[in-house]
């Protein structure tokens, strides 16, 4: 969560140039509770204990994600706890299954994989259906939610400014919706 990260230190590196100057150096204060809540990121587990080979593929996956938005960070469950998102491993296509924003089940199909689709592209792709995009097909090996249409030779396992953008939308502030969001109850066959 590269921007949460970056304003303690700049209120703190503040507070160092004020007091260097011979100024007197003052405690930054503390942002009230409602900005507090609005810059943590909703947390959404995930189980991955039943996607077998894949499982290295899905927690980079799921990386990949934390590394490109703000508003939403996927964790492993913890052991005992009920996770939002299951991931599967099957020997069909990959597929993902939205119960609401932020949760359902991913499927990472052996299909796909046999067919020579790069697994980590596979498993970013069926984790943004979870977070609310749909998929764009025909598109470019530049856009993650292009999934297959782009190729066995697209490993690009990125999402592009805008599936970023829809996925802050659809986390961000009071959670709204974006109008290009996946429906949920609804199984997305890639």
């Amino acid at each position: 969560m590269h921007v949460r990260k970056l304003t303690g230190g700049f209120a703190a590196a503040l507070a160092l140039t004020f007091s260097l100057m011979g100024g007197q150096a003052v405690a930054a204060p503390s942002a009230d509770a409602d900005a507090d809540r609005a810059l943590a990121a909703r947390v959404v587990t995930y189980d991955a204990s039943g996607s077998a080979e894949f499982r290295s593929a899905v927690d980079r996956g799921a990386a990949i994600w934390n590394e490109s938005v703000d508003a939403v960070e996927l964790r492993p469950v913890a052991a005992g706890q009920r996770a939002n998102i299951r991931v599967l491993a099957d020997n069909g296509w990959p597929r993902a299954l939205t119960t609401s924003l932020g949760n359902g089940t991913v499927y990472i199909g052996r299909q796909a994989v046999n067919e020579g689709h790069d697994t980590i592209r596979i498993s970013a792709h069926e984790l943004g259906h979870i977070l609310g995009l749909p998929d764009r097909k025909p598109g470019p090996c530049s856009s993650l939610m292009s999934g297959s249409s782009a190729g066995t030779t697209c490993t690009n396992p990125y999402p592009n400014a805008a599936e970023k953008a829809e996925v802050e939308g659809n986390f961000g502030g009071a959670f709204t919706r974006t109008g290009g969001a996946v429906p949920l109850n609804v199984m997305i066959m890639n």
